[in-house]
């Protein structure tokens, strides 16, 4: 089991920037895991923003936050980020890490979710 618990969220301007973590816990990562960013706003699908290979840190990330969203990984702290940069009202979700065990496996492990809100 992983457990997964993301914090850092909360109500921010356009054009503001939020940092948030994502702390794993519980057994060893696999050597071939990887971590993602999620989010879901309502009424919409769930979608992947940005994920990382645990060991070697390469990233991916979907076109509508390249230049804007960074993931980077803490392996000593067990802890994934996601910096958010000049957010706009359309990133208002909720935002969820996972765990993926092997590449192109399902991502298995998830966390509760940490709000993100992009308003004046």
């Amino acid at each position: 089991q992983v457990q997964l618990v993301e914090s850092g969220g909360g109500l921010v301007q356009p054009g503001g920037s939020l940092r948030l973590s994502c702390a794993a816990s519980g057994r060893p990562f696999s050597m071939y895991a990887s971590m993602g960013w999620f989010r879901q706003a309502p009424g919409k699908e769930r979608e992947l923003l940005a994920a990382i290979s645990w060991n070697a840190g390469s990233t991916y990330y979907t076109d509508s936050v390249k230049g804007r969203f960074t993931i980077s990984r803490d392996t000593a702290k067990k802890t994934v980020y996601l910096q958010m940069t000049t957010l706009k009202p359309e990133d208002t979700a909720l935002y969820y890490c996972a765990y993926q065990g092997r590449p192109a496996g399902n991502y298995d492990y998830w966390g509760q979710g940490t709000q993100v809100t992009v308003s004046s």
